[in-house]
């Protein structure tokens, strides 16, 4: 996408907010750090834009392209890592071990707990990410990006031609251009919204689809036991809610008032 209308994007997505609030205020830079102390969960911030959800050559569930204005938000720098949940819930329910690689075999159910647990203990609004904010935040404005990120998956990602049949450390790829790593590839990480197979009345503010399939819910990212075609950056996956399997994991988001 052209950077006039990468900019242009971003002040609709002011404009609309101010609109929404009665005045603006100024929000950090695109990846800017923020921790959770009790954790260590990083988080960076995605800012405020508009962006063209989806594919015109995708499959029927990643069409019909629609224009999404998401309000700023941080994003989990990494995956929850098998550290963290183990010190947030007490337990590591991981096939491939290791305290730096992303936490797996969690149900939709078990990150949820998760992320409202840490919310209650860090007196912050965390949660999954919608799966708006997550393709939003994995194109980094760069629309036409077929990864999370710029350049060639090999370098972006754990996926089935590079893992060796296992996860990996976190970070251990490049990340995306607001320093956001592993969105593409080494797990799939749920998102909060209820599967729907295609876009037909799907939200427009960046907020979480709660209608349809809620037993299924929406997974994103491929991950290393997956080809490439299931890592681009409009591709949907889904899963029951107690589903868990050691290719699945989550990130987290934290909202901001």
């Amino acid at each position: 996408m052209p950077i006039v209308k990468q900019r242009f994007h971003r002040l609709l997505a002011t404009l609309l907010l101010i609109s929404a609030s009665g005045f603006a205020q100024a929000e950090p830079s695109a990846g800017s750090p923020w921790t959770e102390p009790s954790t260590g969960v990083q988080f960076v911030w995605v800012p405020s834009g508009c962006f063209n959800q989806g594919a015109t050559d995708g499959a029927r569930k990643e069409r019909p392209v629609h224009q999404v204005c998401v309000r700023g938000f941080y994003m989990g720098k990494y995956e929850v890592t098998q550290e963290q949940y183990d010190k947030l819930m007490g337990n590591n329910p991981s096939d491939f071990k290791g305290p730096k690689h992303p936490v797996e075999r969690v149900a939709w159910t078990d990150a949820v707990a998760a992320a409202q647990k840490l919310g209650k203990q860090s007196g912050n609004v965390i949660g999954l990410p919608s799966e708006s904010q997550w393709e939003y935040a994995c194109r980094a404005g760069a629309q036409n990006n077929t990864y999370c990120g710029s350049g060639d998956i090999a370098d972006l990602a754990w996926f089935s031609d590079n893992s060796n049949d296992t996860t990996h450390d976190i970070g251990g790829k490049r990340p995306n251009a607001w320093n956001l790593y592993d969105m593409t590839g080494n797990v799939w990480e749920w998102t909060q919204d209820c599967y729907n197979d295609n876009y037909e009345g799907a939200p427009k503010d960046g907020s979480a689809w709660t209608t349809g399939d809620c037993e299924d819910r929406v997974t994103r990212g491929g991950g290393w036991n997956r080809a490439a075609s299931r890592a681009r950056v409009s591709y949907r996956g889904g899963d029951g809610t107690d589903h868990r399997d050691n290719n699945i994991g989550f990130r987290l988001a934290r909202t901001v008032p």
